[in-house]
């Protein structure tokens, strides 16, 4: 048997009673209330009328009287009992943290001096001016240095000098949010 295609086949020109949708036997079965609907509201109206005479049922009775039923009887201020004395101390560490000093050490912060940023090392001169057009788009200024080695002329694309490394770094995140992320920090020398 073939299979058939219900969702492309064109719409029936007939009109026939769904089987799932209920007979109704009186045509004007909306307009009435159902008897389901009148006993639920009959129910709810009832649940809100005992509910409300609970409320004012126990409206007159005082918090204090049921308070004097359940509470136990107070002791007098005549009754004070005086407390015991405090346990002797078993540490000695109080008398000793009162007495006791701190060395002060003689700490030297050495300063390991400006540090440099490298992106980038380039045979030829115009791929530094590119990547120096890429670092000043993000917003950092960058110069090309020209570095003559025994392997031949570098052109080096260098930021800085920072004082700490801690802003050189930041540039370089800011550079790496940029996806230039060839640059390393060094010790200018």
């Amino acid at each position: 048997m073939a299979h058939q295609d219900y969702v492309k086949r064109p719409k029936s020109s007939n009109k026939k009673n769904s089987p799932y949708k209920k007979k109704s036997k009186q045509p004007n079965d909306s307009v009435g209330v159902s008897l389901k609907t009148k006993i639920i509201g009959l129910f709810t109206i009832i649940l809100i009328g005992a509910f409300s005479y609970g409320l004012w049922s126990i409206k007159d009775q005082t918090v204090e009287n049921n308070m004097q039923e359940t509470s136990t009887p107070v002791a007098s201020p005549k009754d004070k009992v005086k407390l015991p004395e405090p346990p002797k101390e078993k540490w000695q560490y109080r008398e000793e943290l009162a007495s006791k000093e701190v060395e002060e050490g003689q700490y030297e912060v050495v300063d390991k001096g400006p540090y440099k940023m490298q992106c980038g090392s380039f045979r030829k001169k115009e791929q530094a001016e590119v990547m120096k057009a890429k670092i000043a788009f993000s917003g950092i200024t960058s110069q090309v240095v020209e570095s003559n080695g025994s392997n031949g002329t570098w052109f080096k694309v260098v930021l800085g000098p920072y004082e700490r490394k801690r802003v050189a770094e930041k540039d370089k995140h800011k550079l790496r949010r940029n996806k230039i992320t060839t640059c390393q920090i060094w010790l200018w020398r």
